[in-house]
């Protein structure tokens, strides 16, 4: 097995690496030259002044040049500096990832374990009115855009209601308490990703349920809940597992649009805003996290797949 993960690991590191430098040149290649911004800012800056700043910030380099300074500077724990508030791109770039993982953490937590539930259940009450009741859930989930359902919830929950704020992060003074900032958006995302995980894990464990040996345990006069824990739910997982990883990827993707509706302090707001405002250091090591974040997210399906079937060889084959 561990042999098995660290050829994982090095493969995500390779990815990594392979991204930061598409990221880097991406990132370069965007309209609105940071020199020229500055240039502009200040009417006084005359040609000569353009020139040596870009001597002096290196964009006369090559990309590929520029690139290695800035892993170098990585390295040496230099991420830069923010071109619009001109702090240290670590300073902002620290509260908002544990803003953003105090958020999506929680809200992946809460619908894989609710989405694995309604699943399941719908599974084994196929037919009846539990199932359809689970399924209109699980399609509405999927058909309703996350950034109009948020609407709609501010409208209901803190318009209309007044039971929640609208949005903003959480503080000692005001009307409500700190945890009701954290409601709404907390609830969006939980809502648009319940409705596709439990349509898979439904899909799963009807197709593991008809299995040979789920009716030859069944005939042995093993219980239901035995049946269900031991064999079903277990085997069932192993396909969950990509979907599980990857809606993971696809929560970081969402929080960009979901902190921005709800003024949430996240690295997706961060990201939008850096790069709409060519802060081009802070875009970078923000996708750069949110790139890492994703690949670990990536290695970790992979070790769960050696935990639910001890099969799985170190090359990624099944031994016979």
């Amino acid at each position: 097995m561990t042999r098995f993960l660290l050829s994982r690991l090095i493969g995500a590191l390779v990815v990594l690496v392979i991204k930061s430098f598409v990221i880097f040149a991406l990132i370069g290649l965007m309209p609105g030259d940071p020199i020229d911004l500055l240039a502009t800012a200040n009417p006084d800056a005359t040609a000569e002044d353009v020139t040596k700043l870009r001597q002096i910030y290196g964009v006369d380099q090559p990309i590929t040049h520029r690139y290695v300074q800035w892993v170098q500077g990585v390295f040496q724990g230099d991420l830069g500096y923010s071109r619009i508030t001109h702090r240290p791109v670590a300073e902002m770039v620290g509260p908002a990832l544990q803003n953003t993982l105090v958020l999506t953490a929680t809200a992946f937590f809460i619908s894989t374990l609710l989405a694995l539930t309604l699943g399941t259940l719908a599974a084994l009450h196929r037919g009846r009115w539990i199932e359809r009741v689970i399924n209109l859930t699980a399609f509405t989930g999927i058909s309703v855009p996350g950034f109009w359902l948020g609407l709609l919830l501010i409208y209901t929950f803190a318009v209309k209601w007044g039971l929640v704020p609208a949005g903003g992060m959480p503080r000692d003074e005001g009307d409500y308490a700190p945890w009701q900032f954290f409601v709404l958006p907390l609830c969006t995302l939980v809502l648009v990703e319940i409705g596709g995980l439990t349509r898979y894990m439904r899909s799963a464990m009807l197709e593991v349920l008809n299995q040979d040996y789920i009716r030859t345990a069944r005939a042995k006069g093993l219980g239901s809940v035995r049946i269900l824990w031991a064999h079903a739910l277990r085997n069932a997982m192993i396909p969950v597992i990509t979907i599980i990883a990857l809606g993971l990827g696809h929560l970081f993707s969402g929080a960009t649009l979901i902190e921005t509706i709800f003024g949430w302090r996240g690295m997706g707001r961060l990201i939008y805003e850096s790069i709409m405002g060519n802060d081009y250091n802070v875009a970078l090591v923000c996708l750069m996290l949110t790139t890492g974040l994703i690949l670990l997210a990536n290695v970790l399906a992979d070790w769960a797949y050696t935990v639910l079937d001890p099969r799985i060889a170190l090359e990624g084959k099944v031994r016979p």
